[in-house]
C-alpha cells in the first residue's frame, strides 16, 4: 500500500502550524478573494503575508496548497492577474482550481507549478480525470458524491493520475457545493461559490401551506427546530483500509472555518490512523473515532462512499451547529518555572481532571494549582483568561499543548454512531 498524503485546512497561521505540528504531510489555504471560505478570525492568510504563510508551512516539513478556486467573472480574472506577481513569489507547492479561465491564468504565470482541479468541478468519472490531465492538471479532488469501488476504477485507468478525496469535515447539502441557496436567500448578498457562504442548509424550517396564509407548520416537531437541509459530517476513519486500497493519493479533511483545536485534534486522529492501517491493514479504528467524537460534529455519516446512495440517517435533523464531545479547555502558550501559561476558552476547577495532547502525547492530568499573572491563587480558571497552572503529571513537550475535558458528554454524539459503520 502506498501511504496517502494527510491534507489538512489552514484558516488562518497559527492554525497551519497546529495542524502541521499535529500530523498534516500538506495544508490547504487561500486568500479571502479568491477562496471558497471567507475567514474572520486569527491572523488571517492574504496577499501581504501569503509567502511567509507558505514558508512557515515548509519549514514546519510540509506542503502548502494555495486555493483559487471560486468560478470567476471578469472582475475577478482582472483582480487576479493583478495579483500573479504575489502569487509567483510565494512559491506554492500548487494551486486548487475550477475556473478553467483561472486555469489558464495560472498556467501562464506559473507554468511549472501543479494544478490541483478542485471537487466544484464535479468530477465523477476517468474520462473526465484523462480531461483535465490532458489539459495539465497534475491532481483531481474528486466529488464526494463517488463510492469508493469508483474511485478505485478511476484510479486503475488513470494511473499516473493523483486523486484526492474527502475523508472528514461538513458536507453541503448541494452537488458538490454548487449551490444558489446562499444568494437567494441573502438577495445576492452572501453567495456560497465567492466563498461567503450563510448556511442556509443549517437553518430551521417550517412549512406553509399557500390557501392557508401565516398557518405555519412544523415539518417534524421537536423542541430543536427542524433542519431538514443540514447534512452530518462526513467521518471515514473506519475505512481507511478501502481508501488506500483504492489508491487515494491524498486523504482531505474540511474545515478552514473550524476551530484550532478541532484542526489539531482531527490531524491527530487520522495520522495516527493512517499509520497505523500502513502498519496492520487491520488494525481497530474504533479508538481513532473516538477521538473524532471528541471534536465538533453534526452527527458523522460515510456519505456516498459505502456505494449504496446517501444514507437515510445522513442527516442532522435535530441539529445545526456541531457539538463536540469534549470541551476545548485551553492553550498551553508558554512555560514559566513550575507552571504552565495558558489562555482558557473554558472555564475550570481546581483539583479538575483533564486531558491534556501534544502532537506526540495524551495524557491524563490534575490541576493542581491555578494563579493569576500577577501569582494570586485562584480557585477557578475562568473563560478567557491568561493564567499560570500546575499539573500534576506533566507532558514530555508541552509546545502546542492543548487541554479538554476528559472522556465523551454522554449523549451529545449518540446520533455520531448511526451510519459510520
Amino acid at each position: 500500500m502506498n501511504k496517502p498524503e494527510l491534507l489538512m485546512p489552514a484558516g488562518n497561521l497559527e492554525k497551519l502550524k497546529y495542524a502541521v505540528k499535529y500530523g498534516a504531510d500538506a495544508v490547504y489555504l487561500g486568500v479571502v478573494d479568491f477562496s471558497l471560505r471567507a475567514m474572520r478570525k486569527g491572523e488571517l492568510i492574504t496577499m501581504e503575508n501569503l509567502k511567509t504563510a507558505i514558508r512557515t508551512a515548509h519549514d514546519f516539513g510540509a506542503k502548502a496548497y494555495l486555493t483559487l478556486n471560486i468560478f470567476g467573472f471578469n472582475s475577478d480574472i482582472k483582480a487576479l492577474e493583478s495579483c500573479m506577481d504575489t502569487i509567483v513569489d510565494s512559491a506554492p507547492d500548487a494551486l486548487i482550481i475550477s475556473d478553467p479561465g483561472i486555469m489558464r491564468l495560472a498556467k501562464k504565470y506559473m507554468p511549472d507549478t501543479p494544478i490541483h482541479v478542485s471537487t466544484q468541478a464535479n468530477i465523477l468519472n476517468y474520462e473526465a480525470v484523462k480531461f483535465w490531465q490532458d489539459i495539465g492538471a497534475a491532481r483531481c479532488i474528486l466529488a464526494r458524491e463517488l463510492p469508493i469501488k469508483d474511485v478505485a476504477e478511476i484510479k486503475q485507468k488513470v494511473p499516473d493520475m493523483e486523486l484526492e478525496c474527502f475523508i472528514h469535515g461538513a458536507q453541503c447539502v448541494s452537488f458538490s457545493g454548487r449551490c444558489l441557496l446562499s444568494d437567494y436567500m441573502t438577495g445576492g448578498e452572501r453567495k456560497a461559490n465567492s466563498g461567503n457562504c450563510s448556511q442556509p442548509c443549517r437553518w430551521s424550517y417550517k412549512l406553509l401551506e399557500e390557501t392557508r396564509p401565516g398557518e405555519y407548520q412544523e415539518i417534524i416537531q421537536d423542541d430543536k427546530g427542524t433542519h431538514i437541509l443540514s447534512t452530518k459530517d462526513l467521518c471515514l476513519v473506519k475505512h481507511l483500509k478501502e481508501m488506500i486500497n483504492a489508491g487515494i493519493d491524498s486523504f482531505k479533511v474540511e474545515g478552514r472555518t473550524k476551530s484550532l483545536y478541532y484542526v489539531s485534534a482531527v490531524a491527530k486522529a487520522y495520522r495516527e490512523a493512517i499509520d497505523t492501517v500502513m502498519n496492520n491493514p487491520e488494525a481497530d479504528m474504533e479508538p481513532y473515532f473516538e477521538e473524532l467524537l471528541k471534536v465538533g460534529n453534526r452527527g458523522y455519516t460515510t456519505g456516498f462512499y459505502l456505494g449504496e446512495g446517501y444514507p437515510s440517517d445522513g442527516y442532522s435533523y435535530d441539529i445545526s451547529k456541531g457539538l463536540a464531545g469534549a470541551d476545548f479547555l485551553c492553550e498551553i502558550w508558554d512555560k514559566e518555572g513550575e507552571y504552565y501559561r495558558i489562555k482558557t476558552k473554558n472555564k475550570f476547577f481546581k483539583f479538575e481532571d483533564i486531558e491534556l495532547i501534544t502532537p506526540s502525547e495524551k495524557l491524563i492530568t490534575q490541576v493542581t494549582e491555578i494563579k493569576d499573572l500577577k501569582g494570586e491563587e485562584q480557585e477557578l480558571a475562568n473563560t478567557n483568561h491568561e493564567l499560570l497552572v500546575k499539573l500534576s503529571n506533566e507532558p514530555k513537550d508541552w509546545k502546542y499543548g492543548l487541554i479538554r475535558t476528559v472522556g465523551i458528554k454522554n449523549g451529545v454524539n449518540e446520533a455520531a454512531k448511526c451510519s459510520c459503520s
